[in-house]
């Protein structure tokens, strides 16, 4: 029995009848094509899940009725934090989908010295608000009851900048010629752990300088060179493999 899960950015308590945001409602309404008495469970980011029911299911707004709250555990022990070099359209998208899927803490979007893709102020928030809701879907279709946090894009070394005591146990970034593979990383478990993606291209020298500054070491995926879009899900995977809880 397929399970229909629904974001919604409001205070859910057991007894509540709350009405469902547009976006959920019309997608329940519209594509699920849910009517009164189906079964939901909503989310607010709280970490915890709510078994709800619709009671109204209208032409144009649906109500929901919370029956109980729920708290199970998805959310890794590692911590990762993706600071990720901007790619172009679907791209971008397909990286936060999967990195939400896989358990992320956070995502930073960030352009660097080859980065293709520069965005304004304007667009960057526009972009940043398109992001979030992709995150937001991957959370329905995963499981996951805390949306990753996703930053402003920024420049890379503007971030770093920032980032002078870090909270990540560990920073890697992702570099061809690494001398490290994650089968030789230390097997006593990080809790938090930033790792860093170049664009297509890779990192330039500018960037490569300004991460060994802080501390970030270079980690190489084997002998083959992936795409910006390949290579921080497989990196991820393989540390939630080692770190996490895959």
């Amino acid at each position: 029995m397929r399970s229909i899960r629904l974001f919604a950015a409001t205070h859910l308590q057991a007894g509540q009848t709350v009405t469902l945001p547009a976006t959920a409602a019309a997608h329940a309404l519209r594509v699920l094509r849910l009517k009164s008495g189906d079964a939901v469970t909503l989310f607010n980011g709280d970490g915890h899940e709510y078994p709800a029911r619709l009671v109204t299911a209208g032409a144009r707004d649906a109500h929901a009725e919370v029956m109980s709250q729920a708290s199970p555990v998805r959310e890794s022990p590692l911590r990762v934090t993706l600071i990720q070099a901007l790619a172009r359209g679907e791209k971008m998208d397909w990286i936060i989908q999967k990195a939400t899927e896989l358990g992320v803490t956070r995502i930073v979007p960030v352009t660097t010295e080859r980065s293709e893709v520069k965005l304004d102020a304007g667009r960057g928030e526009k972009r940043l608000d398109h992001w979030r809701a992709v995150a937001t879907a991957a959370c329905e279709q995963c499981g996951r009851n805390v949306l990753p946090a996703i930053e402003t894009p920024t420049g890379l070394s503007a971030w770093l900048e920032t980032s002078h005591a870090p909270e990540a146990d560990l920073r890697w970034m992702l570099h061809p010629e690494g001398a490290a593979r994650v089968r030789d990383l230390p097997a006593i478990s990080p809790a938090a752990l930033d790792l860093a993606i170049g664009p297509e291209g890779g990192f330039g020298d500018n960037d490569l300088a300004a991460l060994r500054a802080q501390d970030f070491r270079e980690l190489a995926l084997g002998p083959r060179i992936l795409r910006t879009e390949t290579a921080g899900v497989a990196a991820i995977a393989a540390l939630q493999a080692l770190h996490g809880d895959l």
